[in-house]
């Protein structure tokens, strides 16, 4: 994988229950931390990754990534009309002018695995990175600006001509709601993995070593995806083509990216990642402090 990372799939198709009642109307990628949704930040952190093709894998009742990627053209309008430049700028800010959306209909719930493999004809023959929006990886900081996790991820890839997987760790008990592999230590950051298995019981996993929602893979995972079976849950598991992947060629990277992970997928997370945006804010830490000291 020496090609450098051009393209990145979101896989966005999900019902969203857990957040439920909102989730009728919203999709749950449109759901906002401070002033920014999800969505905002998984593609800010793609394109700081080098990619200028976004493919949502999303379905056929899903339109609100769609309208929010459009250009407003009324809102724009009247923006314009009352000088109001700064706002102007984030409405039409949202996607870069040299990045393109395509969004790819799921057509039934197949799995993580299918929703990938919906991608393949976008992707075409090179490699490609994913991201789970669910899991916002916050990598920002008072100084320079820092790389983001898939940014980090996509440079290891193309130095080590290897496929890349995000991982942290988790307890031991929670191994039965993750990917968890087992992998030999190359540095601080990096593991070579030599096993992979889809949400194993406590007993059976081989470390509590968690696969995370970014990925970056070689267009040969579509080939494996393509022969996978329904595995946990019924579903075609991203995981399983992966370690076929790696019984096939044998270098796949298991990377602990520098950042904070929040998994905004549940209602504690979102509650988390929105309190640490809030404490990045000079006008919004002093209020989010006084209102905790209060309580």
């Amino acid at each position: 994988m020496s090609k450098p990372l051009r393209k990145v799939v979101f896989p966005v198709a999900g019902l969203g229950t857990r957040f439920l009642p909102a989730t009728k109307v919203v999709a749950k990628e449109m759901l906002p931390v401070l002033d920014k949704p999800l969505i905002q930040y998984a593609v800010d952190e793609a394109v700081d990754a080098g990619a200028d093709t976004l493919i949502f894998v999303t379905n056929r009742y899903k339109h609100a990534i769609a309208d929010y990627f459009d250009r407003a053209y009324e809102l724009e309008s009247k923006l314009h009309e009352k000088g109001k430049r700064d706002l102007l700028a984030l409405v039409r800010g949202t996607l870069p002018r040299h990045v393109r959306a395509i969004f790819v209909t799921q057509p039934e719930a197949l799995g993580l695995g299918h929703a990938v493999l919906c991608a393949k004809a976008v992707v075409g023959d090179e490699p490609f990175g994913v991201i789970l929006p669910d899991d916002l990886i916050w990598n920002g900081g008072t100084g320079a600006r820092k790389k983001s996790a898939l940014r980090q991820m996509a440079e290891l890839a193309e130095a080590e001509h290897a496929a890349v997987i995000a991982v942290e760790e988790v307890p031991h008990d929670e191994t039965d709601k993750y990917g968890i592999v087992a992998a030999t230590p190359i540095d601080e950051r990096s593991a070579r993995i030599s096993h992979m298995v889809e949400k194993p019981k406590p007993a059976d996993a081989p470390s509590n070593l968690a696969v995370v929602g970014r990925y970056v893979l070689p267009a040969r995972i579509f080939r494996l995806l393509e022969q996978t079976t329904p595995g946990a849950g019924g579903e075609i598991q991203l995981t399983d083509a992966i370690d076929a992947l790696l019984k096939e060629q044998g270098k796949v990277l298991a990377y602990r990216f520098e950042g904070i992970r929040f998994d905004c997928g549940n209602k504690a997370g979102l509650v988390r990642a929105t309190m640490h945006m809030a404490m990045q804010d000079p006008q919004l830490a002093p209020v989010v402090r006084e209102f905790l000291g209060r309580l």
